[in-house]
């Protein structure tokens, strides 16, 4: 419930007595940052710093319908949620198909439904912020993948000629007869070559991909950054589900965690990437109830790692057949992982 200390979420409705009840359902569900407006020209003002909005489809001087594009019509938009107090399910069809996440009517379901949606809502913007920062880690992998295989190619080509400069000034420094001014420059060189040694040995050692200012317009690897403390070790986690979206997402943050990560493509190959060396977690569907729990996979009678099923529509099943925790989905970021290192065996 921390997490929903923080999303700013914007009321539009022009019922007062409304306006009251949805404000403490919200805060009820931990919800602090709540604002409330009641026309289409202040909502496009409050718009801007909101996550999450309640739309009211019938307002004084504009519908919901005719707002909804508008206000989703922004660079990073928020997520709405149409409200109506005369429900239809073309309404409600025509809400979703211009970018809606969900629908509400005005009715006794309200009290019930709206924490449950506004929860989903939560967590699906977090998810996508999630797979925006995994994107982004994949560009900084592919990036620090290429620098150190020039770093590579950089070592072995300069290395030696490197070290055979430096010796040959070492050697002429030590004549005790060199002029003072000879002396003076090849001191200057020594100086030179050492610098260059450390950052060659830098470049070979990085593990970031930061850069920093050169020039206008240029920029450059800062090899001196410091790297990150590495994280404590945690073994392989194997991943399958269908949603490729959940797959990224939490394969990122286990890294984050300490997890090595192997994502398989397909269900027949959970077992195999399962029984591997040194895995000690396994993430895999939970099923419907129409469907085999968890995904179709069928964990060993004896196993050394900790097995999530990710769904809880059907949770007695996925427990039944062996999974230690049942995941939710849209699984929150900002708690999964500690919900699964609670659960490690």
């Amino acid at each position: 419930m921390t997490e929903r200390v923080h999303v700013p979420v914007l009321l539009i409705e022009d019922d007062a007595t409304m306006a009251r009840l949805v404000r403490h359902l919200l805060e009820m569900e931990g919800y602090k940052k709540i604002r409330h407006v009641w026309s289409a020209e202040l909502a496009l003002a409050a718009a801007g710093d909101a996550d999450i909005i309640l739309l009211d489809q019938q307002l004084p001087d504009i519908r919901g319908l005719d707002l909804l594009p508008q206000l989703l019509s922004r660079p990073d938009p928020p997520s709405v949620v149409m409200v109506t107090g005369h429900g239809s399910e073309s309404l409600a069809a025509a809400a979703l198909r211009l970018g809606a996440e969900d629908y509400l009517t005005k009715d006794h379901t309200l009290p019930e439904l709206l924490p449950r949606i506004l929860e989903r809502v939560r967590r699906n913007r977090a998810l996508r912020t999630a797979l925006a920062d995994a994107e982004q880690e994949l560009v900084r992998a592919e990036r620090l993948a290429a620098i150190g295989e020039l770093s590579v190619t950089l070592h072995h080509e300069l290395n030696n000629p490197l070290m055979a400069a430096m010796a040959e000034v070492e050697l002429a420094l030590g004549d005790k007869q060199l002029p003072a001014q000879h002396r003076e420059g090849l001191e200057s060189a020594r100086s030179a070559l050492q610098r260059l040694a450390l950052r060659l040995r830098q470049s070979a050692e990085i593990r970031r991909a930061d850069s920093t200012d050169y020039l206008d317009g240029l920029r450059m690897i800062d090899l001196a950054a410091g790297g990150e403390a590495p994280t404590m070790f945690r073994g392989k986690a194997v991943i399958w589900h269908p949603d490729q979206r959940v797959r990224r997402v939490l394969a990122l943050l286990l890294r984050n965690a300490g997890f090595s990560v192997d994502r398989v493509e397909a269900a027949d190959e959970v077992a195999a990437a399962a029984a591997q060396l040194g895995v000690t977690l396994v993430a895999v569907p939970s099923g419907t109830d129409g469907e085999p729990p968890l995904g179709g996979f069928t964990p060993p009678p004896s196993r050394n790692y900790t097995l999530i099923a990710l769904g809880a529509d059907a949770e007695h099943r996925a427990r039944a057949a062996g999974a230690d925790l049942v995941v939710a989905l849209p699984f929150d970021p900002a708690t999964v992982v500690g919900e699964i290192l609670g659960a490690r065996r």
